[in-house]
């Protein structure tokens, strides 16, 4: 098994748009031939558009992009660009000779006192959608970029968060990916460690504060601070229904659970996206695990490259 990007995936392109001066940005996920697409949320606190469409009993089937974005639901004015974007370049779906494209969407509150709410714009989502490709980068871009994590004793003690991709090829041909931009109320937590690697970090000297120890003294200021949210998209070539599709975003909604503690809190807006892009027969069960596997991967990443 060869670990990798989401964009191992032929029919998958990621693209991002960073603002120069502002720490805000969006990232798009681009799949022009057309992906069977699902939705979980599970933090209480979203900000999307067109994630109903994704449900298993609604009529749309396939999406064109995902939008990532910063801004809180001011971001959601760059799903505009890539609307434009993709209905210049005849992508999206067939409504009696007019095409529309379909991109569901979701933010992250990225907003600090004094920054500008009117980016990121919808011109950033035309750029970022101009940007994509098999390659990009990692880190503090895109929709990451002013992404924080480890938010529970307030901004003062809070470490950077960012986006950042994982992949696998299982035997048979059989890939997975996933994208995750994280900006988590918690700690993020390794996994195969059980080690903190980015968080709240001590007031009172090295190493992290320990957001569930707070928890569990009560030693925490209320309410809580509101600026969070972790999206991830996963994808893969295995053919899946609708139905499956959904079932894979609500396994692999299981990543974030693993790495961020505490996920799917009242001031987080968690989601994950799910793409089936391709034929290669494949196994929910398999797929949903892996997923989960990768998007608590892409989670830890996110925050070693945006902390080095």
């Amino acid at each position: 098994m060869v670990r990798a990007k989401i964009t191992d995936i032929p029919e998958i392109l990621i693209g991002h748009a960073t603002h120069e001066t502002e720490a805000t940005g969006c990232t798009v996920v681009l799949c022009p031939p057309g992906a069977i697409a699902g939705v979980d949320i599970r933090g209480s606190a979203p900000g999307t558009r067109e994630t109903v469409l994704l449900r298993p009993t609604y009529m749309i089937r396939k999406v064109h992009a995902i939008v990532l974005t910063g801004g809180s639901a001011f971001g959601l004015r760059t799903v505009d660009g890539a609307m434009q974007y993709l209905s210049e370049h005849a992508i999206g779906y067939d409504a009696r000779g007019t095409i529309i494209p379909i991109i569901p969407a979701a933010v992250i509150f990225d907003l600090r006192a004094g920054r500008s709410t009117e980016v990121p714009s919808r011109e950033m989502g035309y750029q970022a959608c101009e940007n994509a490709g098999r390659e990009f980068e990692e880190g503090l871009v895109g929709a990451g970029r002013g992404a924080t994590v480890g938010k529970i004793l307030g901004m003062a003690y809070c470490m950077a968060g960012g986006v950042a991709s994982e992949a696998l090829t299982l035997p048979g041909g059989v890939t997975v990916g996933a994208l995750a931009v994280v900006n988590a109320l918690g700690d993020i937590i390794n996994p195969e460690t059980g080690k903190i690697v980015a968080g709240a970090r001590n007031p009172q000297g090295k190493g992290f504060a320990n957001a569930f120890l707070r928890m569990l003294e009560g030693n925490l200021d209320i309410p809580l601070p509101q600026s969070n949210t972790t999206l991830a998209v996963v994808a893969t070539n295995g053919k899946f229904t609708k139905e499956e599709v959904n079932k894979i975003a609500m396994m692999a909604q299981n990543g974030i659970a693993r790495a961020v503690r505490p996920a799917h809190t009242m001031f987080d807006g968690d989601i994950v996206f799910s793409l089936s892009c391709g034929e290669v027969p494949a196994d929910v069960n398999v797929v949903g695990e892996v997923a989960a596997y990768l998007v608590s991967r892409a989670i830890v990443k996110a925050v070693t490259l945006s902390n080095k």
